[in-house]
């Protein structure tokens, strides 16, 4: 591995409630060192692509098409039912379901939170960007309720991760808690929080908020195995 893969391999964390399933590649990937960010969303994610590139090749991810959603702070799930359908950001949505293992979805957050849903028994998985808008539509509830529909699952069979986002005291609302809230509402029972704060350690992950709109972004990965 070389000198700067090292380096950008620091930026990725994994979350042990998923590292369990051994049919899911997942990892969080937060604040790349070494990039300017400081400037506007599209252009952040602009300088972060080749890191964000390189590090899906290291996961081995890299020949699997990519699917990304717009983030319009709605509801809307996308459901991928084919690889070939996938490579591409599905506009309108904030949240991607899918049974395909020659998938990889992707969600971009700072300072929302990025939810990662794994059925172990369907092998099907989702994830989602739910922040202060997203939380109030029960996003995560209607992704839950798609893979239901699409794929067969049983909430009580699912397995809900949380990444980290902004809290209180830096935010004015704890929505990760009305996630966890929706998550056992809807019906399951392994719902897993780190409890991490965006905002609390800004070396570490991005912050909407606490960096005045001018940041990156970082970007959750979940993936079936082939």
């Amino acid at each position: 591995m070389s000198a700067r893969a090292g380096e950008l391999a620091k930026a990725l964390e994994f979350f042990p409630a998923l590292n369990e399933i051994a049919f899911v590649r997942h990892a969080f990937v937060a604040r790349i060192p070494g990039i300017d960010v400081a400037t506007d969303r599209a252009a952040a994610l602009a300088r972060l692509e080749a890191a964000h590139r390189a590090l899906r090749a290291e996961l081995g991810l890299g020949e699997k098409s990519f699917a990304t959603a717009e983030q319009v702070h709605g509801d809307k799930i996308a459901v991928i039912d084919s690889a070939a359908s996938a490579q591409h950001c599905f506009k309108g949505a904030d949240g991607l379901i899918t049974d395909q293992p020659g998938v990889s979805l992707g969600i971009y957050v700072a300072d929302c939170c990025a939810v990662y849903l794994v059925d172990p028994v369907r092998r099907c998985l989702g994830l989602v960007h739910s922040g202060k808008k997203g939380t109030e539509l029960a996003t995560v509830e209607k992704a839950i309720q798609g893979l239901q529909e699409n794929f067969g699952s049983a909430p009580r069979d699912l397995i809900v991760q949380l990444s980290p986002c902004i809290r209180p005291p830096h935010y004015e609302i704890d929505f990760a808690s009305e996630i966890v809230r929706q998550a056992r509402r809807a019906g399951v029972e392994q719902v897993h929080d780190g409890g991490l704060c965006t905002a609390s350690d800004l070396a570490r992950y991005y912050s909407y908020r606490a960096e005045k709109a001018r940041t990156g972004r970082m970007l959750a990965l979940l993936a079936l195995r082939d």
